[in-house]
């Protein structure tokens, strides 16, 4: 009797130790399915634990001050909350945190930015499961994961000296005039995208007219009729994946 308790009690020790030596994910997606869907995945890999998840900016930024994570992974769409600005925030409050993007997002466009704000990685959602695994477990051991089609594309900008003129004008937009961009193309107008925004209606206004000159677009019909088109190019890609 005395043996089998024993043995017992280093079962249990190293069902503990074993936990602890689990890489804790954080998630961040307003979609109730895939985070159910991603916290089974992920629950059933080894040496990984979804052991924290929230839907908003501002319920992640919470959680992550009161507890420990080794990576979060976050989507670009969070309702009324942006992505980016979320990663940006998190690269300043805890900066030892990577994150990965997981996204619907065309990559050539947002995979840049999102470096850029601070994430160490970014991935499709219609990328395989062992893909996303493989992006989590060679970020939380210090590397960083993007595409191939993105590795070279980068190091195309940096041979040709980060030209201007390199890929679609929308990718000289900034992160907000980009956000912005979108919202016109999905009907906003400048007082409610001001709103939306938290920026008073000048500044809304200043965005639209940098975008129009950055895009070479002659007045404000143009520009809405450009965003309508880009808004539904984009949903149809999002759709076929």
């Amino acid at each position: 009797m005395k043996t089998r308790a024993s043995t017992q009690g280093i079962g249990r020790g190293y069902s503990s130790f074993a936990e602890k030596a689990k890489k804790r994910v954080f998630l961040v997606d307003d979609h109730p399915i895939l985070l159910k869907g991603l916290t089974q995945m992920i629950n059933g890999e080894a040496d990984l634990v979804v052991a924290g998840q929230a839907a908003e900016a501002h319920q992640a930024l919470e959680a992550l001050s009161k507890s420990k994570f080794d990576i979060l992974i976050v989507d670009l769409s969070l309702g009324d909350d942006n992505g980016l600005d979320l990663i940006k925030m998190l690269k300043l409050r805890f900066p030892k945190l990577p994150a990965l993007v997981l996204s619907a997002h065309d990559e050539s466009l947002y995979a840049e930015r999102a470096l850029r704000a601070g994430a160490r990685g970014y991935i499709m959602k219609r990328e395989a499961t062992e893909k996303l695994l493989d992006a989590v477990r060679q970020i939380v051991h210090g590397g960083i994961s993007v595409s191939e089609d993105m590795k070279s594309k980068m190091l195309e900008k940096v041979a040709d000296g980060h030209a201007e003129s390199a890929g679609s004008p929308i990718e000289q937009l900034s992160d907000r005039e980009l956000e912005v961009f979108q919202l016109i193309g999905q009907g906003f107008k400048t007082r409610q995208i001001a709103e939306k925004l938290h920026v008073g209606f000048k500044t809304a206004d200043t965005y639209r007219t940098r975008i129009k000159e950055k895009l070479n677009l002659e007045n404000s019909a143009r520009l809405v009729y450009h965003a309508i088109q880009w808004v539904q190019e984009s949903q149809k890609l999002s759709n076929r994946r």
